[in-house]
């Protein structure tokens, strides 16, 4: 059995894929490494991942599909992970060496010890274009560290310092229970991924080291604003699709009073990244939208509605007026620190 599956979604990704798969390759036969080609068509992505599997056999393993979208590749690659833990990395990123020694280290050493926890978390690093000081997103002061862990012990989360899939390890069979599916063609379906789980983990283990590297700085990046504003409809898919998950399994979400809070206030961000981005796109379509997602809300659920309408930033996305306009900056600098918008 692999220790760690890797899933490495690819589409037309032959010109940065070589640096994220090399930095892979380092953690040797404990790690499998998933390459997932989403039907790529305009270079040779799908070559590359046939070189790759066939000069490290015991290592990588690649896989053609139809074209489905980052949240089918990570399912498809997910379905057939064998390793214990599975680890999404987008092929523009890639992992820090170091850091990754010390997270195979640990893994290993739980797994020896019978403990396995169901969640370990790493900080992510913004490695954005032309930014000498890289900036890091820990969780020093909010989860304890080098020990295993539950809900009840974690501080609260300030804002920017969210639980995203740069920083998340899930253990592959709690992935497959939760009945974790992504939807097709839809961006911004990492938020579904982290936030479905999150009920299902009991134990979890933060390891204080500056793991995952998010490159930031293409121009067809799917968080560069001016893109996030032309795919508005996939992300409010997603956020009402977050929204049903909270409404239609209050018994579960509810067990845990600290989980909960925690997947409110990340919804609260998710929506606010959603109204701000309509306002600024400042189109009547997406006025519209805005609204309708807000009467969506009201409509699933009126005591959620006015857990997210009523909070700082839920307000800030719906006052009129200068004053209104003011507020929504303020809230889109804090959605900007949190998803680094290029």
């Amino acid at each position: 059995m692999k220790l760690l599956s890797i899933a490495v979604p690819c589409y037309n990704s032959a010109g940065y894929m070589k640096k994220c798969i090399s930095s892979l390759l380092s953690g040797g036969e404990d790690v499998e490494i998933l390459i997932v080609d989403d039907g790529s068509t305009k270079d040779d992505t799908a070559a590359i991942a046939d070189e790759y599997a066939a000069q490290y056999p015991a290592i990588v393993k690649a896989i053609h599909q139809e074209n489905g979208g980052h949240g089918s590749a990570v399912m498809t690659g997910l379905n057939n992970a064998s390793g214990l833990y599975f680890k999404v990395v987008d092929s523009d990123d890639s992992l820090d060496y170091e850091a990754y020694m010390k997270i195979l280290g640990t893994l290993k050493k739980l797994y020896r010890q019978d403990k396995v926890p169901d969640m370990m978390i790493s900080n992510y690093i913004y490695d954005k274009v032309g930014v000498t000081n890289k900036k890091v997103i820990h969780y020093r002061g909010i989860l304890p560290k080098d020990r295993i862990f539950t809900w009840d012990e974690c501080h609260h989360f300030r804002k920017g310092s969210y639980i995203l899939m740069h920083s998340v390890i899930y253990r592959t069979k709690l992935l497959k229970d939760c009945g974790l599916d992504l939807p097709k063609h839809t961006f911004y379906v990492d938020n579904l991924y982290v936030f479905k789980p999150l009920p299902y983990v009991k134990t979890m283990y933060y390891l204080d080291v500056d793991f995952y590297k998010y490159y930031i700085g293409r121009d067809d990046q799917s968080v560069n604003e001016t893109v996030m504003i032309s795919r508005m409809d996939q992300q409010v898919r997603v956020n009402k699709m977050m929204i049903d998950y909270m409404v239609d399994n209050k018994k579960l979400v509810n067990k845990n009073s600290t989980c909960h809070k925690y997947m409110l206030s990340y919804l609260e961000i998710i929506t606010t990244v959603s109204g701000i981005l309509m306002l600024k796109s400042g189109t009547q379509e997406n006025m519209d939208r805005k609204a309708e997602l807000w009467n969506y809300i009201k409509d699933r659920d009126k005591e959620l509605y006015k857990r997210l309408r009523y909070a700082f930033l839920g307000i800030g996305t719906n006052l009129p007026g200068k004053v209104g306009r003011k507020i929504s900056v303020m809230g889109y600098s804090i959605c900007r620190k949190i998803f680094n918008f290029n």
